[in-house]
């Protein structure tokens, strides 16, 4: 064992609990060829990924999309059963396939990151914003019961479903040291300091899953934090970096990268690990991005090829990217027309190919934007990977 980032400290009931080391870790990061070649790559995949957001024609509706996206996948690594369409049905007010109680935990992290954005232009990121991100993540959900907007007063563990603490894998601080080590970590956050930005959000993110604050909703919060650090530092102009994708890909290393911070001290591979979460899911969302510019620019041509010339017509293409999963009543209720007319439109839409009917019903059909869903999906089915 080494105790570069911690200590494992002998508990009465036999068991063994690690109590991390306040950051940063000491001796300081050891920056070779390899790790510097990683931050310089991270830092310009970041710059590239914010300057395509200023050819977006919307780029608000894109962040809205990658939101749900990462609150879907963030919280399919935490065993909830929801998918994509799923969520958009039921903010929609269709009725969803998926459990509702499900769609509940996504929907919450959609709110709790919301929240935090917004939240953050009068506070910033602390131990108070954490415990009101927290709350709004449970509530009305399974984890209600679990203390919502509290830090424990238990002790908690990491280890197979429905094993005792004796099966952990990890064993988190006591109840009693989290208070200490949460403020240790507030004070982290905002000391003034020359350790560059991506590898402090790198120490923040695994300092907070190891301390483990909270009875339920750890993991969630943990990844809720890399986005709103990022953001609260200016990184990019939108928050577009969403890191769940990557950590649910490479989910056994992710947590096997963490737990050798804890057991060996090995900070620079898990920054390292880190980095390059950054550079690959910047890569990605920069794909995204240029296949929906892309998609945009041929729904456009492909109306004025067949002379859909209504105003409507364009203004239903820029809407479907909002509401890719719809009916008739929503149609006509975004556009502010008749039934009839959002009737025509619908069907010059299925004979374009823009609409799929996704119900096979005669009333109460519902429509499906299914080239954008292929497009913003990827990662979100519960086989993958």
């Amino acid at each position: 064992m080494n105790d570069r980032a911690g200590i494992f400290i002998r508990q009465p009931g036999g068991y063994y609990t690690f109590v991390p080391k306040p950051l940063p870790p000491d001796p300081p990061i050891k920056y070779d060829a390899e790790l510097q070649l990683l931050l310089s790559n991270a830092d310009r995949e970041l710059a590239r990924l914010d300057g395509i957001t200023t050819v977006l024609p919307n780029p608000e509706l894109f962040v809205s999309m990658y939101v749900k996206k990462e609150a879907l996948i963030s919280s399919q690594i935490e065993g909830t059963q929801a998918s994509l369409e799923g969520v958009l049905e039921f903010e929609t007010n269709l009725k969803p396939k998926d459990n509702i109680e499900d769609l509940k935990e996504v929907v919450n992290y959609i709110k709790a990151l919301h929240f935090g954005i917004k939240r953050q232009e009068e506070i910033p990121i602390s131990n108070r914003l954490i415990k009101e991100l927290h709350e709004i993540l449970l509530v009305n959900t399974k984890g209600s019961n679990r203390n919502p907007g509290n830090f424990r007063k238990f002790q908690n563990w990491i280890g197979p479903p429905g094993g005792t603490i004796r099966d952990a894998i990890f064993i988190p601080p006591p109840a009693n040291e989290v208070e200490n080590c949460m403020a240790a970590l507030e004070k982290f956050i905002h000391a003034e300091d020359k350790i560059p930005t991506l590898v402090k959000c790198a120490f923040i993110h695994s300092q907070f899953e190891t301390i483990h604050p909270f009875l339920d909703g750890n993991g969630r919060i943990g990844r809720l934090l890399i986005t709103l650090y990022l953001h609260s530092n200016n990184i990019l102009s939108y928050p577009l970096l969403y890191l769940s994708y990557f950590f649910k890909k490479y989910r056994v290393e992710y947590y096997d990268y963490l737990l050798k911070v804890r057991t060996e001290g090995e900070w620079e591979n898990w920054i390292a690990f880190f980095l390059q979460a950054i550079i690959e899911t910047s890569q990605n969302a920069i794909i995204t991005a240029r296949n929906i510019i892309d998609l945009q620019k041929s729904l456009i041509n492909n109306l004025r090829i067949n002379k859909v010339t209504s105003p409507l017509a364009v203004i239903l293409i820029e809407k479907l990217f909002e509401h890719p999963i719809l009916n008739l009543s929503h149609i006509q209720e975004i556009l502010d027309t008749s039934r009839q007319t959002a009737s025509d439109l619908i069907n010059k839409f299925k004979k374009l190919g823009i609409l799929t009917e996704i119900t096979g019903k005669e009333r109460y059909r519902i429509y499906q934007f299914s080239d954008y869903l292929k497009i913003i999906e990827e990662g979100t089915k519960l086989n993958n990977f």
